[in-house]
């Protein structure tokens, strides 16, 4: 189980789900646990009921039927799906408004998705999910080309309240693939995933969902800064030690 996990962290992003089905038929006594393990790329269906767009992952998951956040209704109809209490759906519903809000500050476009249910204990699990495509304006083409995305998976589990305050568990994945293809300097692919965690204690005067936010804010931050300096930084070392620009060749060293 060790290795099979160790080869997925390594496996690109657009070769994670035919590795997982491998692995799957290969290892099926531990379905269970590299099913929860391995993060895949998430995947969009539309809620015909509100006309909006959803994420579908593990976490709404029933079966082979997804439930809508917007809705709270499985699709395709499952009569007996589970679903969050009443206490957990308002807070859910509020979530995703506040992080619909959060995705298009930050992110300026895009879709997410918030999904909360009951843990053991009193306490409970949140899952926060944002899909972002990324395109670029083709010359030739005058229009808009998609040419890559962006995931990200925060998943939080939230502890009971002991004197006013409740520890916070947060597991965060990022899940990148960029593919470019230039007549000059010819196709590039870059695709990858990091993976961080961090945990908190903190006081839940302003709510739980303050919170959340807040370690999803601080966290996502830092995944970016890792992104930029492992995959950019380095990608740019690379391609300037092997394609120097132009005015690097025709430097000239100074007369000795």
């Amino acid at each position: 189980m060790e290795a099979a996990m160790d080869l997925m962290r390594r496996m690109p992003p657009g070769s994670t789900e035919t590795a997982l089905n491998a692995l799957l038929s290969l290892l099926p006594d531990h379905s269970l646990d590299l099913l929860s393990q391995v993060d895949l790329r998430l995947q969009v269906c539309m809620d015909k009921e509100n006309n909006k767009e959803y994420i579908l992952c593990e976490y709404n998951r029933d079966t082979d039927s997804y439930r809508s956040p917007w809705s709270n209704i499985y699709e395709p109809p499952l009569e007996d799906g589970t679903v969050p209490s009443e206490e957990m759906r308002n807070l859910e519903v509020e979530a995703n408004e506040v992080f619909s809000v959060y995705r298009d500050q930050y992110y300026e476009g895009g879709i997410s998705s918030v999904y909360i249910w009951e843990d053991e204990d009193e306490s409970f699990i949140a899952c926060f999910l944002i899909k972002k495509g990324l395109f670029e304006y083709g010359q030739g083409k005058r229009s808009y080309m998609q040419i890559g995305s962006w995931d990200a998976i925060h998943v939080i589990q939230v502890g009971p309240e002991e004197e006013g305050a409740a520890h916070y568990c947060l597991n965060s994945t990022v899940m990148l693939s960029l593919t470019t293809d230039n007549k000059q300097s010819g196709t590039f692919n870059l695709s990858g995933s990091i993976r961080r965690q961090m945990s908190m204690t903190l006081a839940v005067a302003d709510g739980h969902l303050v919170n959340m936010g807040k370690m999803i804010e601080e966290m996502e931050g830092k995944l970016r800064n890792s992104l930029d300096q492992v995959y950019f930084g380095k990608t740019r070392e690379m391609v300037c030690t092997l394609r120097p620009p132009p005015e690097v060749l025709n430097m000239r060293l100074p007369d000795s």
